[in-house]
C-alpha cells in the first residue's frame, strides 16, 4: 500500500510538475502573445500617429496657403482702393483746373477797384489751397529739361544761350497728383 501511495504521490508530483511546466509554457505563450499584441498595438498606434501627423501637416499647409492668399487679397484690395481714389480725385481736380486758370487770370487783370482785385486773389488762393490739400502739385517747367511725361511742347525755338531741350516759356500750367499727371504743361522748348 505504501507502494501504491508512493506511486500515487509520484504520479501527483509528475502531474504537478507537468502542470507547472504547462503553466510556465502557458505563461511564456501568454507573454509572447502579449508582446506580439503590444507590437501590433504599437504599430497601429504609430500608423495612426503617422496618419494624424500627415493630416495635421496637410491642414497646416492649407491654412498657411489660405492665410497668404488672404494677405495678398488685402494688399491688392488696398492698392485698388488707392488707385480708384487717385483716379477719381484726378478726374475731379482736372475738371476744376480751368476754373483755377480763370481765377488766376482774373486776379492778374488790371482794375480800378483794389478791394475787388484783392477779393479775387483771395478766392484764387483759397481755391489753390483746397486743390493742394487734395494732393495737387504744379509741374515745374521754365529752366527744366523737356520731359514728355510731364510737358507738352507747342513750339520750338533756337537759342544758343539755352541748353538742349530746355523749357523757355510756359503757356499753360501743368499739374500732377503724386506721380499721375492731371494736366500736362504746355511749353516752348529751346534747341
Amino acid at each position: 500500500m505504501e507502494n501504491k501511495e508512493n506511486n500515487i504521490n509520484d504520479n501527483n508530483e509528475i502531474k504537478d510538475s507537468n502542470e507547472s511546466v504547462k503553466s510556465e509554457e502557458t505563461k511564456k505563450e501568454n507573454q509572447e502573445k502579449n508582446e506580439v499584441e503590444k507590437e501590433v498595438n504599437n504599430t497601429e498606434k504609430n500608423n495612426q500617429g503617422n496618419k494624424l501627423q500627415e493630416e495635421y501637416n496637410d491642414l497646416d499647409d492649407r491654412y498657411k496657403r489660405l492665410f497668404a492668399e488672404f494677405e495678398n487679397y488685402k494688399k491688392r484690395s488696398q492698392k485698388e482702393r488707392e488707385n480708384i481714389y487717385g483716379m477719381i480725385t484726378g478726374d475731379v481736380v482736372a475738371t476744376m483746373l480751368p476754373i483755377m486758370d480763370n481765377l488766376e487770370k482774373a486776379a492778374e487783370a488790371k482794375t480800378d477797384d483794389d478791394k475787388y482785385q484783392e477779393g479775387v486773389k483771395l478766392v484764387a488762393r483759397q481755391f489753390q489751397d483746397a486743390l493742394k490739400r487734395l494732393g495737387l502739385e504744379e509741374i515745374e517747367t521754365i529752366g527744366k529739361r523737356f520731359d514728355p511725361e510731364f510737358h507738352e511742347a507747342v513750339s520750338h525755338i533756337e537759342d544758343k544761350e539755352k541748353g538742349e531741350q530746355e523749357i523757355v516759356q510756359e503757356y499753360r500750367k501743368g499739374y500732377k497728383i503724386g506721380n499721375k499727371v492731371v494736366r500736362h504743361s504746355m511749353v516752348i522748348v529751346a534747341n
